[in-house]
C-alpha cells in the first residue's frame, strides 16, 4: 500500500535538471544505468535513499540506503522534506530532497531510479526532472528475462510480469514520460539514452569546464 503522504510543495532546486528513470523488472534499467554511469561518471550521481528496512548482509548506510527509524521517517514525511515515499512489506522507502541536492550540489545530474507511483508523486511537484521510462518490447520477452535470471520463483516471476503489465500501459499516457525507450538490443537502447540526454550531458559538460 502507498503512502498518502508525499511533499506539498517543492520548490525549485538549483543545480542540473533531475532525471527520473523508471520501467518494469527485467527491462534492463540497471543495465543502462551501469554504462550510463561507466561513460559519464563525472556527469550523473545517484540519490541515496531513505527506508526503514534493516540493512542487508553487506549493505551500507548512506550509500545502498539512509537506514532510518520508522518515526524518524514519519516524521520526515510530514514536515514535507521527502519528494515521493511508498510502503513495501511494511517498510517505508522514500527520497528526499537532502539527497537529491546532494548530488546536485556536486554539479552532477541526479539519478531517481523510481517505481511508477514514484513518478506520479514527483509530478505533483516542481522538481521538472526529465522523465524517461526503459520498456521491454513485450511481456513475452520480458517474461523470457526474467526466468533466464534462474533467481526468481514462479510466484516472483507471476508478481512482476503483472506489475510490468500495469507498468507498460501507464509509459503509454499522454505527457507522462518526455522518452519511452523500447530494451530491444541494449546497445540500440543505450545509443536512443544518450541521444536523449545529450543537451543536459553537454551542460554539465560546460559548466564544468567554465568553473
Amino acid at each position: 500500500m502507498y503512502m498518502r503522504h508525499f511533499i506539498r510543495l517543492f520548490s525549485a532546486m538549483a543545480g542540473p535538471r533531475p532525471l527520473v528513470f523508471s520501467g518494469p523488472s527485467g527491462a534492463g534499467k540497471s543495465t543502462l544505468l551501469k554504462k550510463l554511469m561507466g561513460e559519464y561518471d563525472s556527469v550523473f550521481g545517484f540519490s541515496v535513499s531513505h527506508t526503514t528496512r534493516k540493512p542487508r548482509p553487506g549493505e551500507q548506510n548512506g550509500i545502498d540506503y539512509h537506514y532510518v527509524s520508522r518515526e524518524e521517517m514519519q516524521a520526515g514525511i510530514d514536515n514535507g522534506e521527502f519528494i515521493e515515499s511508498a510502503e513495501f512489506s511494511g517498510n517505508l522507502y522514500g527520497t528526499s530532497k537532502a539527497a537529491v541536492q546532494a548530488v546536485q550540489a556536486k554539479n552532477l545530474i541526479c539519478i531517481l531510479d523510481i517505481d511508477m507511483q514514484g513518478v506520479k508523486n514527483i509530478k505533483k511537484t516542481d522538481l521538472n526532472p526529465l522523465y524517461i521510462s526503459i520498456q521491454p518490447p513485450s511481456l513475452e520477452v520480458l517474461e523470457e528475462r526474467l526466468r533466464g535470471r534462474k533467481t526468481e520463483s514462479e510466484e516472483s516471476v507471476q508478481k512482476r510480469l503483472r506489475a510490468a503489465k500495469v507498468d507498460m500501459e501507464f509509459s503509454k499516457e499522454p505527457n507522462v514520460f518526455d522518452v519511452v525507450i523500447i530494451n530491444n538490443n541494449l546497445e540500440e537502447a543505450y545509443g536512443s539514452l544518450k541521444q536523449a540526454l545529450q543537451e543536459e550531458i553537454h551542460k554539465v559538460k560546460k559548466t564544468k569546464a567554465s568553473s
